[in-house]
Parts: structure tokens; C-alpha cells; sequence
């Protein structure tokens, strides 16, 4: 597993506010990044474009469809490659994520197809950024995004946008049970894989509604949810919340962290 390498691809619609650092603190722990914008209309693709001209290993792509995103990875099928998702709201620890690196370098993750962090489901977030008050998974879910594309020969079919939907084709030994769930082996004070998952907060000035609804909640079952969406983001001035988000994100009760390892430098 020396050969392995971790790419890095980022979504983004819209996301100002956190999106610089939600890619600093991913970058070390990739070694290649696919900065993705679709179609915004606040700062965000200016935000991308900069980043990838100053990070080496940094590239930056318009998307004109969400789909898009899971096409540009398909030729990572079959490598000895892990695909690391990261969205404008999710800031990660980045000491955390160097242990994980030399964890999958080392060959440690290698019969997983995909592992799961431990999340804060942010609801408040210090002015200061000393702390963050949110859902822990467990009892949440948890929605990190890290693939091993050694496990699987081809991914497609109807994929809204990358790594969700469509039919991943396992190679011998691999299934979608061949899963490892971090968050429930591990603390969040002693993660590797930790996640601030600032979902109930304000990602861009053009935002309304402070829990967006997802892609999947808009594309994810085709025309009809789409036409829907366009219809209630008309009438509702901006859209509605995801109740999808309500639902997993807020389970459990409050707890505060400390929020001072996913800020520091930036």
C-alpha cells in the first residue's frame, strides 16, 4: 500500500464563508485535489480558482452539472487510490487527518472499501472559533466520504454527483458491507478522522435557509424532485431546510467541543 495515493475532490455551490478553510485543512492529507464549483454565485469560485493556483497539488473545474464531479473520479477505478469527499461545511482536524494518511499508507484500512469519522453536527459555532456546540455521531450518522477505489472495478449509472447513486462493481474480497466505522471504535477527543460538520450554519451570503437541502435531496430521484425543488425554491424565496438534515443530524443530546485544532493558522 506504499503506492497508494489519496485524492481529494471538493463540491462546492455557494460556500464563501468556509470553504478556504474546509480545503487547507484537507490539502496536506491529499496528494492530489479536485476543486469543483457548480455554477455559484457568491465567491466561491474565486475562492477555488486562488486555491488552486497557490496549492501544487490543487485543480480547479466548473462544473455545469453536479454529476460531473463523479465522472472526473471513474478513471481512479481498480488504482490504488482512496477518494477523499470533502463539501464547503466540512472542516476537518488536520493533525487528525496526517495520523490517518500514514494509517492508510501503512496498509492498515486496505480490506475496507469505506471508512467512517467521527462528526460534530455544528449548531453554534464561538465567535472566536474556540469552540463548537453540536450532534456527535454516534448517535448522528456519519456522512465523511472516504473510499477505497482499489475495491471496486467501475462506478456508474445514475450518480447525481460523486459517490452517491449509481452501482460500484466490487472486485473479489470487496463488498459494500466491507465497511470500517471509525466513529464507533473511537472517541471524538481521540479521532484521527474528525469532522465539524457545519451543517445548521450560514455557508454564503446568498444562503436563507440556514440547513440547505443536499443534492441528493434535489437530483437524487430524478426529474420530478428536481422540478419540485425548482418550484418550492421559487415560492419559498430561497428554498427550504433539509428535513433530511433535521432528521440524522440531530440526534442525541448537545455537547461542546473544542473547536481551537480545525481553526488554528487560518
Amino acid at each position: 500500500m506504499s503506492a497508494a495515493k489519496i485524492i481529494g475532490i471538493v463540491l462546492a455551490r455557494n460556500e464563501e464563508r468556509h470553504i478556504e478553510t474546509a480545503v487547507r485543512n484537507a490539502a496536506g492529507f491529499c496528494d492530489q485535489m479536485l476543486l469543483c464549483d457548480h455554477r455559484s454565485e457568491d465567491a466561491t469560485p474565486y475562492i477555488l480558482r486562488g486555491l488552486s493556483g497557490e496549492l501544487p497539488s490543487a485543480e480547479f473545474y466548473a462544473l455545469d452539472h453536479p454529476r460531473e464531479s463523479h465522472d472526473l473520479l471513474k478513471p481512479f477505478c481498480g488504482t490504488a487510490t482512496w477518494v477523499f469527499a470533502v463539501d464547503g461545511d466540512e472542516i476537518y482536524d488536520p493533525t487528525g487527518l496526517g495520523h490517518l494518511r500514514s494509517r492508510i499508507l501503512s496498509g492498515e484500512l486496505e480490506a475496507s472499501w469505506a471508512v467512517f469519522g467521527n462528526v460534530l453536527n455544528v449548531t453554534r459555532l464561538a465567535t472566536n472559533r474556540s469552540t463548537a456546540t453540536g450532534h456527535l455521531s454516534p448517535p448522528c450518522r456519519s456522512m465523511t466520504k472516504l473510499y477505497n477505489f482499489e475495491a471496486i472495478s467501475s462506478w456508474h449509472g445514475n450518480c447525481p454527483e460523486r459517490l452517491h447513486g449509481g452501482t460500484p462493481v466490487f472486485r473479489p474480497g470487496f463488498s459494500a458491507a466491507s465497511r470500517r466505522y471509525l466513529h464507533e471504535e473511537t472517541s471524538w477527543e481521540n479521532s484521527h478522522f474528525r469532522c465539524l460538520h457545519l451543517c445548521f450554519l450560514p455557508r454564503s451570503s446568498a444562503d436563507v435557509s440556514q440547513a440547505r437541502r443536499n443534492i441528493m435531496e434535489t437530483y437524487g430521484t430524478g426529474w420530478k424532485d428536481t422540478f419540485r425543488f425548482g418550484l418550492v425554491k421559487l415560492l419559498c424565496a430561497g428554498g427550504q431546510s433539509s428535513r433530511w438534515k433535521q432528521e440524522r443530524y440531530r440526534r442525541g443530546p448537545e455537547v461542546t467541543v473544542d473547536a481551537a485544532p480545525f481553526f488554528g493558522g487560518h
